[in-house]
């Protein structure tokens, strides 16, 4: 599903609810994540999941086209984590490998 999507299938199911209107809370939904992310906060939503930032050191690369060897500087990079509910909800047969 891409955010176009999402804001469809939210206004279909709010008829009361203007169709910009939707598409604006989502953007601010979506602004407010990636605005706690740039500051190094956590996001939680409770039963989805948890947004993080992870840092990952320099290190040496390999580009795969040439095989030459190339520096890879240190980075922060968007982890998220599933939350126990939708875990359960993609496993209804109880495996949960995470």
């Amino acid at each position: 599903m891409i955010k176009s999507e999402l804001i469809q299938r939210v206004a279909a199911a709010n008829p009361h609810l203007f169709h910009r209107d939707v598409e604006r809370i989502i953007n601010i939904v979506l602004d407010e994540i990636t605005g706690a992310l740039a500051r190094g906060d956590r996001v939680e939503l409770r039963g989805f999941g948890a947004f993080t930032v992870k840092h990952r050191a320099a290190r040496q690369g390999r580009n795969p086209r040439t095989g030459d060897t190339v520096f890879v500087e240190d980075k922060y990079v968007p982890f998220f984590k599933t939350g126990k509910e939708l875990r359960e909800r993609l496993n209804p047969d109880g495996r949960d490998d995470g």
